[in-house]
């Protein structure tokens, strides 16, 4: 078999100013060593591409067979729950008939579909203007190719920052996360990541244009994008502060990456005359921001033993945020992790849906893979897949109950 080709992205760091005994990392705000890959124990003959991929694909598989399998015990829909419910409705509603559509609840609030960033319908709608698809079927497609190239996307930022086995084991790990059957639907999480992924790994290799070119398309797509914007702005600055000059590639990153997410607030504003319109429609729809108000309130008013269950898992998530800080990761990953993170919390949404909007934060699962990847393969293999299988069967039933994800 020939060696595999050259990573595209994979070229000298344009900031490496420094001899060959080592560099100070230019992402770290410390200016600390930059620490050699550690690739942990021997990955065989495959290529750790081909492994990331393939065990990914493989948690995939077990989801959509464990949903078959309930599904048809139950007399249930499962393919119908994947395409055509909650926001994938939406999605092939405006992929083909474009904006415009809105419904008023029993309450009197007003869904306008306009809190609906517009990549994925449009991909939507490409795709199924070439092949015998409908809109949403095309959406599952694009959906199922998007979490293979999320997936690639991770376990090079993992491999990049902690080495070929623990990069493959991110991105295994990111199939296994609890609300991962979300990444089989026709919904946006898994585009989003994917172009997250990628876009914080060209910052990784110096790669500052291609880098704001895929932030802008993020944001495009999930207004989750302010964290990933983030991330590229405060490494910049952090270089700037640092070296006292930016390149002018970073700048033009840096000016680049906003443009999707800003470019479709101002449509929204411009459509609606208004200039927070798309601020407006979000209140709408329950989705405001207020600091965690309502995250507090709805703990307040659960009963005491689940008040409590969720605030242990809320400790688990400062605790592994912390562990993200503590091991070192690059700073736009360390940035980005704990912006989606934080965006998830503060805002007003359906509780329900929270883990599903921390799922892109893929850097929560750094920790894990590090560990997992000190063990020996035999010890590994068990563990991954009583989590594929866990995870399989929640996803599930979620998808099978009543409400949205």
């Amino acid at each position: 078999m020939p060696a595999p080709g050259p990573d595209p992205l994979d070229r000298p760091d344009p900031l490496d100013r420094s001899g060959p005994r080592g560099r100070p990392d230019p992402l770290d705000p410390a200016g600390r060593p930059h620490r050699p890959h550690r690739p942990g124990r021997s990955l065989g003959a495959t290529h750790p591409t081909v492994l990331a991929l393939g065990g990914y694909a493989l948690t995939r598989v077990i989801g959509l067979a464990v949903l078959a399998i309930v599904a048809t015990a139950t007399g249930k829909d499962g393919l119908h729950r994947l395409k055509g419910r909650w926001d994938s409705v939406w999605y092939v509603r405006i992929a083909e008939n474009g904006y415009g559509y809105e419904t008023t609840l029993a309450n009197g609030n007003v869904h306008s579909d306009l809190a609906f960033f517009p990549l994925f319908p449009a991909l939507e709608r490409g795709l199924s203007a070439v092949l015998p698809l409908d809109a949403a079927t095309a959406g599952l497609v694009l959906s199922w190719t998007a979490g293979l190239v999320a997936a690639w996307g991770i376990h090079k930022c993992g491999e990049h920052a902690f080495g070929a086995r623990a990069g493959v084991l991110l991105a295994v790990l990111w199939g296994v996360y609890p609300t991962a059957f979300v990444q089989s639907m026709a919904y946006t999480e898994t585009l989003f990541t994917a172009l997250a992924a990628w876009s914080l790994y060209a910052v990784l290799r110096g790669r500052w244009i291609l880098a704001g070119l895929l932030c802008a398309a993020a944001g495009l797509t999930r207004p989750t994008a302010a964290a990933l914007i983030a991330a590229l702005g405060i490494t910049a600055l952090v270089l700037l502060v640092r070296d006292r000059r930016l390149p002018w590639r970073t700048v033009l990153g840096v000016l680049i990456a906003p443009l999707g997410w800003l470019g479709y607030i101002v449509y929204v504003g411009v459509r609606r005359g208004s200039a927070t319109a798309y601020f407006d429609v979000q209140a709408a729809w329950g989705n405001s921001i207020d600091g965690g108000v309502a995250l507090a309130r709805f703990i307040a008013g659960l009963p005491w033993p689940a008040a409590l269950g969720l605030c242990a898992a809320l400790a688990l998530l400062g605790w592994l945020v912390a562990l993200c800080v503590r091991q070192g990761q690059p700073l736009p990953l360390l940035v980005y992790t704990i912006g989606v993170v934080f965006v998830s919390l503060v805002g007003a949404a359906y509780f329900g849906s929270r883990p599903r909007l921390m799922m892109p934060a893929f850097g929560l699962l750094l920790p894990p893979a590090v560990a997992l990847a000190r063990l020996r393969t035999r010890t590994v293999l068990p563990v991954l897949a009583g989590l594929a299988v866990a995870s399989a069967v929640y996803g599930a039933f979620t998808l099978l109950g009543s409400g949205p994800p």
